[in-house]
Protein backbone atom coordinates (compact mmCIF):
# COMPACT_ATOMS: atom_id res chain seq x y z
CA UNK A 1 0.00 0.00 0.00
CA UNK A 2 1.38 3.11 -0.78
CA UNK A 3 1.48 6.37 1.00
CA UNK A 4 -2.12 8.10 1.11
CA UNK A 5 -2.45 11.48 -0.79
CA UNK A 6 -2.95 14.75 1.34
CA UNK A 7 -6.31 14.95 0.21
CA UNK A 8 -7.51 11.40 1.42
CA UNK A 9 -5.86 12.37 4.38
CA UNK A 10 -7.71 15.12 5.40
CA UNK A 11 -11.04 13.90 4.35
CA UNK A 12 -10.01 10.97 7.17
CA UNK A 13 -9.31 13.92 9.55
CA UNK A 14 -12.03 16.49 9.29
CA UNK A 15 -14.16 13.70 9.00
CA UNK A 16 -13.23 12.37 12.60
CA UNK A 17 -13.46 15.69 13.47
CA UNK A 18 -17.10 16.32 12.22
CA UNK A 19 -17.81 12.47 14.34
CA UNK A 20 -16.41 13.98 17.06
CA UNK A 21 -18.10 17.77 17.14
CA UNK A 22 -21.52 16.31 16.62
CA UNK A 23 -21.61 13.93 19.14
CA UNK A 24 -19.67 16.38 21.93
CA UNK A 25 -22.66 19.33 20.85
CA UNK A 26 -25.35 16.97 21.99
CA UNK A 27 -22.76 15.72 25.26
CA UNK A 28 -22.31 19.86 25.61
CA UNK A 29 -26.04 20.39 25.16
CA UNK A 30 -27.23 18.27 28.05
CA UNK A 31 -24.54 20.15 30.57
CA UNK A 32 -21.96 16.53 30.85
CA UNK A 33 -18.41 17.24 31.60
CA UNK A 34 -17.23 16.10 28.43
CA UNK A 35 -18.70 17.87 25.59
CA UNK A 36 -17.34 19.33 22.13
CA UNK A 37 -13.68 19.67 22.97
CA UNK A 38 -13.46 16.55 24.23
CA UNK A 39 -15.28 14.14 21.33
CA UNK A 40 -13.55 16.13 19.25
CA UNK A 41 -10.05 15.35 20.27
CA UNK A 42 -11.16 11.58 20.88
CA UNK A 43 -11.75 11.28 17.43
CA UNK A 44 -8.92 13.23 16.35
CA UNK A 45 -6.19 11.12 18.16
CA UNK A 46 -8.27 7.92 17.13
CA UNK A 47 -7.83 8.75 13.26
CA UNK A 48 -4.28 9.96 13.72
CA UNK A 49 -3.61 6.36 15.94
CA UNK A 50 -4.97 3.79 12.86
CA UNK A 51 -3.53 6.63 10.16
CA UNK A 52 -0.04 6.01 11.75
CA UNK A 53 -0.11 2.09 11.10
CA UNK A 54 -0.76 3.12 7.20
CA UNK A 55 3.03 3.00 5.68
CA UNK A 56 4.27 2.57 2.19
CA UNK A 57 5.11 -0.53 1.28
CA UNK A 58 3.14 -2.53 3.61
CA UNK A 59 1.27 -5.46 2.86
CA UNK A 60 -2.80 -5.92 3.91
CA UNK A 61 -2.00 -8.27 6.30
CA UNK A 62 1.09 -5.98 7.67
CA UNK A 63 -1.85 -3.30 7.90
CA UNK A 64 -4.61 -5.50 9.25
CA UNK A 65 -2.12 -6.62 12.22
CA UNK A 66 -0.69 -3.19 13.02
CA UNK A 67 -4.28 -1.86 13.00
CA UNK A 68 -5.93 -4.43 15.27
CA UNK A 69 -3.15 -3.69 18.15
CA UNK A 70 -3.29 0.08 17.45
CA UNK A 71 -7.23 -0.55 17.92
CA UNK A 72 -6.66 -2.94 20.86
CA UNK A 73 -4.65 -0.65 22.62
CA UNK A 74 -7.09 2.42 21.86
CA UNK A 75 -10.21 0.99 22.95
CA UNK A 76 -8.85 -0.26 26.17
CA UNK A 77 -7.46 2.97 26.93
CA UNK A 78 -9.99 5.39 26.40
CA UNK A 79 -12.16 3.54 29.08
CA UNK A 80 -10.09 4.83 31.89
CA UNK A 81 -11.01 8.15 29.64
CA UNK A 82 -14.59 7.46 29.94
CA UNK A 83 -14.49 6.24 33.55
CA UNK A 84 -13.57 10.13 34.56
CA UNK A 85 -16.83 11.40 33.65
CA UNK A 86 -18.87 8.28 35.72
CA UNK A 87 -20.06 9.72 39.15
CA UNK A 88 -21.52 7.90 41.67
CA UNK A 89 -24.12 9.96 44.23
CA UNK A 90 -24.46 8.49 47.77
CA UNK A 91 -26.59 10.77 48.20
CA UNK A 92 -29.17 9.92 45.68
CA UNK A 93 -27.88 6.66 45.39
CA UNK A 94 -27.65 7.29 41.68
CA UNK A 95 -24.78 7.09 39.24
CA UNK A 96 -24.14 9.89 36.71
CA UNK A 97 -21.99 10.00 33.32
CA UNK A 98 -22.36 6.59 31.64
CA UNK A 99 -24.34 7.33 28.47
CA UNK A 100 -21.78 10.30 28.02
CA UNK A 101 -18.47 7.69 28.85
CA UNK A 102 -19.89 5.72 26.01
CA UNK A 103 -20.26 8.32 24.01
CA UNK A 104 -16.75 8.83 24.24
CA UNK A 105 -15.79 5.27 23.41
CA UNK A 106 -18.15 5.26 20.70
CA UNK A 107 -16.37 9.05 19.37
CA UNK A 108 -12.98 7.23 19.79
CA UNK A 109 -14.71 4.12 18.08
CA UNK A 110 -15.97 6.26 14.56
CA UNK A 111 -12.41 8.39 14.56
CA UNK A 112 -10.58 4.83 14.43
CA UNK A 113 -13.01 4.09 11.22
CA UNK A 114 -12.38 7.63 10.05
CA UNK A 115 -8.54 6.83 9.86
CA UNK A 116 -9.13 4.02 8.44
CA UNK A 117 -11.12 5.03 5.64
CA UNK A 118 -14.19 3.00 6.62
CA UNK A 119 -16.26 6.74 5.73
CA UNK A 120 -19.77 4.88 4.94
CA UNK A 121 -19.50 3.04 8.29
CA UNK A 122 -19.20 6.02 10.51
CA UNK A 123 -21.92 7.66 8.27
CA UNK A 124 -23.92 5.01 8.96
CA UNK A 125 -22.67 4.48 12.94
CA UNK A 126 -23.15 8.64 13.25
CA UNK A 127 -27.10 8.40 12.04
CA UNK A 128 -27.32 5.86 15.09
CA UNK A 129 -25.84 7.66 17.56
CA UNK A 130 -27.71 10.85 17.08
CA UNK A 131 -30.78 9.11 16.75
CA UNK A 132 -29.98 7.38 20.05
CA UNK A 133 -28.80 10.75 21.70
CA UNK A 134 -31.41 12.82 20.28
CA UNK A 135 -34.95 10.40 20.90
CA UNK A 136 -33.15 7.45 23.14
CA UNK A 137 -34.38 10.08 26.83
CA UNK A 138 -37.45 11.51 25.44
CA UNK A 139 -38.20 7.74 24.97
CA UNK A 140 -36.91 6.62 28.86
CA UNK A 141 -38.58 9.35 30.15
CA UNK A 142 -41.87 8.08 27.87
CA UNK A 143 -41.15 4.46 29.26
CA UNK A 144 -40.94 5.74 33.01
CA UNK A 145 -43.97 7.38 32.97
CA UNK A 146 -46.31 4.59 31.64
CA UNK A 147 -44.76 1.62 33.56
CA UNK A 148 -42.72 3.14 36.18
CA UNK A 149 -39.15 1.82 37.37
CA UNK A 150 -38.27 0.14 40.73
CA UNK A 151 -35.15 1.87 41.93
CA UNK A 152 -32.61 1.04 44.12
CA UNK A 153 -33.11 2.19 47.84
CA UNK A 154 -36.88 1.06 47.72
CA UNK A 155 -38.22 4.44 45.60
CA UNK A 156 -40.34 3.81 42.82
CA UNK A 157 -43.02 5.51 40.63
CA UNK A 158 -44.52 8.61 42.12
CA UNK A 159 -41.63 9.58 44.31
CA UNK A 160 -41.12 12.60 42.84
CA UNK A 161 -37.80 11.67 41.46
CA UNK A 162 -36.57 11.03 38.05
CA UNK A 163 -33.41 9.33 37.21
CA UNK A 164 -31.40 11.60 34.96
CA UNK A 165 -28.63 9.14 34.91
CA UNK A 166 -28.63 7.88 31.19
CA UNK A 167 -28.00 11.91 29.87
Amino acid sequence: MGALPLEEICLRIGTALLVGAVIGIERHLHDQAAGLRTHTLVALAAALAVLMTISPGASPTDLFAAQSRVLQGLMTGIGFLGAGVIVRSDRERTIHGLTTAAAIWLTAAGGALCGAGRLREVACGLIGVVIVLVIGGPIEDAFQRAFGRRKEGGTGPGDGKTDQSAR
